[in-house]
């Protein structure tokens, strides 16, 4: 598509507009509003952003509805960005409607209470989302907003095999990547409704210097390897202070044990789970059978903001036995038990959780472009002067990464059994 066509299509049908606290007005075509107003999209009304991060940060009440129109606005204005500066006439009027539906519908298949089902056994997200997107009502949706929905689906779930040629790997690129949407939107609107600092992004900027690199890879010119350290940073603090923060874990680690044991017992398979939002979650779970008491009984203490405090807090190593042992959830099961038995406090199998984050990456590997207009080539980023080189980002990552022991009652007797138990005696 030529630069002004794009430019048009971006411009003369997107005219109905949703007032966003964030970004302002967001405007949707008449096609996409109606996708908008889909029962699925609505789901994501009732599924808050960050889960239990409400109960340490009471204004973090964001859904993800917000959120993937937030997505969808970032992306529209990306692409913006990338047409005056490169012009993408490869790119097709409905391959650019189908990556906007892509972006506005990215996590219809999310699950409840944020990430804390994520260390489940279930089907990726991605892919419970491209299967909503093939079928109806959202196929029928998709095709009246002009979007291919076999290709909207391709971008979400990178599993598709897909068709659209040059389009696909490079909208791919563009929805998940270390400058995508997702990330610039979510960073600035966590950090926008708990009230810190730390997430914020200056998109104006991150815009301005965006380029195309090698392969259509989304890319920065040389001043903008200051916007990638920047998001790099605020994701440090963001997982450091809110996604992470002790008492967001504890929340975490009592619904995922809920869970566990619900399933364990035999009342809840997991794939009950899929399509839920966050009210029929709970109250799925206070609907279990006799033998899911202790599962019932962890969720309603979470929905009630009782949660357990935490007896033990190290960093986690993967070459102590003890500590790698945690990357089962069968044998994390067991370890509970070993200490609530060990000290002796009557606590029950509920009573104690042992929390370890799953792995977190820091994405950093895209070209920046050198010299005036990339005229000098390209390198990657860990290649270019930055302090951000690979052990500093590994770093970044190890020290996020801690084992946190909880308990229904902190007896000096449980906190001593979990220091024996993980090696910290």
């Amino acid at each position: 598509m030529r630069e002004g066509a794009l430019h048009a299509a971006l411009e003369a049908d997107f005219t109905e507009p949703v007032r966003d606290p964030l970004w302002g007005n967001i405007f949707l075509s008449p096609g996409l509003e109606a996708v908008a107003a889909s029962p699925a999209f609505a789901k994501l009304g009732r599924i808050r952003q960050l889960g239990p991060a409400q109960l340490v940060y009471p204004g973090a009440t964001h859904s993800r509805r917000a959120h993937s129109l937030g997505v969808f606005h970032t992306a529209k204005r990306l692409v913006a960005a990338l047409a005056r500066r490169e012009g993408l006439d490869f790119v097709t009027r409905e391959g650019l409607l189908s990556f906007l539906l892509a972006a506005l519908c990215h996590d219809l298949g999310h699950f409840p209470f944020a990430h804390s089902l994520k260390e489940l056994p279930l089907e990726p997200h991605e892919a419970l989302t491209a299967r909503l997107l093939r079928a109806e009502p959202l196929r029928g949706l998709a095709g009246r907003a002009g979007a291919d929905p076999e290709l909207a689906a391709a971008i979400v779930d990178e599993s598709l095999p897909g068709s659209g040629g040059r389009e696909l790997p490079f909208f791919r690129g563009l929805l998940s990547g270390v400058l995508d949407p997702d990330k610039l939107d979510y960073l600035s609107r966590d950090a926008f409704q708990c009230g810190v600092p730390y997430g914020v992004q200056d998109i104006d900027f991150v815009l301005q210097r965006v380029a195309l690199g090698p392969g259509d890879r989304l890319g920065v010119d040389e001043r903008g390897i200051m916007a990638v350290e920047g998001i790099l940073f605020s994701k440090y603090l963001m997982y450091r202070s809110v996604y992470w923060h002790r008492g967001v874990r504890a929340a975490t680690a009592m619904v995922k044990k809920a869970v566990l044991l619900a399933v364990e017992a035999g009342e809840l398979a997991l794939e009950e789970l899929y399509g839920l939002d966050d009210e029929s979650f709970f109250s799925r779970i206070r609907s279990l059978g006799p033998r899911a008491r202790a599962s019932a009984a962890l969720a309603e203490a979470v929905f009630e903001g009782r949660l357990y405090g935490a007896v033990l807090d190290l960093p986690f190593d993967p070459a102590e036995p003890r500590h790698a042992a945690l990357l089962d959830l069968g044998s994390r099961l067991g370890l509970e038990a070993a200490i609530a038995e060990a000290a002796g406090a009557g606590l029950g199998p509920a009573g104690i959780i042992v929390d370890l984050p799953e792995p977190i990456s820091f994405e950093t590997e895209l070209p920046v472009l050198l010299g005036e207009g990339g005229g000098g080539g390209s390198a990657s980023f860990s290649e270019s002067p930055t302090v951000f080189k690979p052990p500093v980002v590994a770093g970044f990552a190890a020290s996020l990464r801690r084992i946190r022991v909880f308990a229904a009652e902190a007896w000096p007797a449980v906190e001593a059994a979990a220091r024996k138990a993980l090696g910290a005696a």
